[in-house]
């Protein structure tokens, strides 16, 4: 699988339009973007109630939690709301909540966050949506719901009448349909009046348990999870490293289904799968946790999805940006958001990120007695496109952990020229670092990786280009202790080298999404 995506229909223009790599935009670029996104869907409040246990009640075997602490986050659209103004969108919020504590605990958070609440329309008699977790020790033990069973119709159709002015002048809109109400009956209607013939300038995205009823939209993105997917699909999902393959196989039937233009699916440990209907497919890894205590990760990588494609930025580095928001969210405990300033550190922490040889071989180690396979590859990765991250898509998916070796700025310099390398190998390797198909990064010095894979002696090593294996001097080299030598992929068009001569031309982009 690789990573060239078309576009979907109505590519959106705008202050991050033109292709660009990693290393050329920043978190606060899109902050200054501020695009204008609505969210509508089922507003929820996230209880997380922590205390000790001592002792077992006397009427049953179940454990006391005396409770030392209570806190409280929007949940549902709400998490999306709010991590959405984290990072710099200007949102509205449009859902339902009760005359209740939570109601009034959720609209305080929310506007104290910059979220316009003017269309969250309180009801009497209506619990707000809660769902409280309990833990001791780091463990949940227990979550327990509070829910209307139906919403009145006058909620619902208030709701309905306060669309057409939430909408207008929208960027971007997102449906959080979780399957507690708000988008029923009147709100419903009302939504496929204004979206089914949107402009192509409004971004249409639809985050649903189950997303087939909004085909007919015919959205830009669905984001279904695994779980979802399998739903959707009718089928079983093997767990682990399978499971892209077979959603992949599926592309077909979860277009058709969902009506979207592109489908990602997110799988929790094992990343994300972008799936367009046009162009190619495009994976993402991600960094998880051992033991999970953190909720809301999906609500986040919506948000900076949403975010990234509002403001223009290519759709795969929108997957890759949305994957690093939800790095940041699942480490934390609790139901947390990623702002600009946590992505900027976190974006930042990759650089000076490159291993010595030496220390990357004791890492190694130790994954390949876990049973990993180790992928090397190298190059120069001097200004880095679509090209690249393709190639390196594929890369990962030959093995289990993919190191990447860069040229030293040195050897890029005999290679290339003196006007090269653009970027510093510092500045590479924390550009390579922060991709999410990418495990180490190494540099080498030499005239060939020879010495460096004679030293990691990796299982696979993969190689970009026009030529086989037995034209590389590498090869001998890793058939010498029994590993193989694979050829990936290689676009001429899309060289580092056609890149620059278009920059210092002044032709600018011209080759579709990256």
């Amino acid at each position: 699988m690789s990573t060239a995506a078309t576009e979907p229909a109505g590519n959106r223009r705008g202050p991050l339009t033109e292709q660009r790599g990693l290393e050329d935009w920043l978190p606060g670029a899109l902050a200054a973007a501020g695009p204008s996104i609505a969210v509508v869907g089922d507003v929820m409040l996230d209880g997380w109630w922590t205390g000790t246990i001592d002792r077992l009640c006397r009427e049953g075997p179940a454990p006391v939690v005396d409770i030392r602490r209570r806190s409280f986050a929007p949940g549902g659209a709400a998490n999306t709301a709010m991590n959405l103004a984290a990072l710099g969108a200007r949102v509205s919020l449009v859902g339902v909540v009760g005359c209740d504590d939570g109601g009034s605990e959720l609209i305080r958070q929310l506007e104290a966050a910059g979220v316009d609440t003017t269309n969250i329309h309180r009801v009497p008699g209506v619990p707000t949506t809660t769902k409280t977790r309990i833990s001791s020790a780091g463990q949940l033990l227990l979550r327990f719901d509070e829910a209307a069973a139906d919403l009145p119709e006058e909620a619902l159709a208030a709701v309905a009448q306060s669309l057409p002015g939430a909408l207008r002048a929208q960027e971007a809109v997102v449906l959080c349909d979780y399957g507690a109400g708000a988008l029923t009956g009147p709100v419903r209607s009302v939504l496929f009046e204004l979206l089914q013939d949107r402009p192509a300038s409004l971004l249409a995205v639809v985050d649903a348990h189950d997303p087939r009823p909004w085909a007919p939209l015919r959205p830009d993105l669905a984001t279904p999870n695994a779980a979802e997917a399998a739903s959707i699909l009718g089928l079983h999902l093997p767990q682990g490293a399978a499971r892209p393959a077979v959603l992949v196989e599926h592309r077909a039937s979860l277009l058709k289904a969902t009506g979207a233009a592109a489908v990602v699916v997110t799988l929790d440990r094992d990343g994300t799968v972008l799936l367009p209907a046009g162009g190619d497919v495009h994976r993402t890894w991600a960094k998880p946790v051992a033991e999970k205590q953190a909720s809301g990760a999906g609500d986040t990588f919506v948000a900076a999805l949403t975010l990234a494609r509002a403001a223009s930025l290519p759709l795969t580095t929108s997957v890759d940006l949305a994957q690093a928001a939800a790095d940041i969210a699942v480490h934390r405990p609790g139901t947390s958001v990623c702002s600009t300033a946590d992505l900027g550190r976190y974006l930042e922490s990759f650089a000076d990120t490159a291993l010595e040889a030496e220390e990357l071989t004791r890492h190694l180690a130790r994954h390949r007695g876990e049973g990993q396979t180790i992928v090397l590859t190298n190059g120069c990765f001097d200004v880095l496109h679509r090209g690249h991250t393709r190639y390196l898509n594929q890369a990962k998916q030959l093995g289990d952990i993919l190191v990447v070796a860069l040229n030293s700025d040195d050897s890029v310099r005999l290679l290339k020229g003196p006007d090269r390398p653009i970027n510093t190998v510092a500045d590479r390797a924390a550009v390579i670092a922060a991709l999410s198909c990418v495990d180490y990064v190494t540099v080498f010095d030499t005239a060939t990786p020879i010495p460096l894979i004679d030293q990691l002696r990796p299982e696979i090593y993969a190689k970009g280009g026009d030529y086989s294996p037995e034209m590389l001097a590498e090869t001998s080299a890793v058939e010498s202790y029994g590993g193989r030598v694979v050829i990936l992929d290689y676009v001429a068009e899309l060289s580092t080298t056609a890149v620059v001569q278009r920059i210092r031309s002044g032709e600018g982009a011209a080759l579709g999404e990256g």
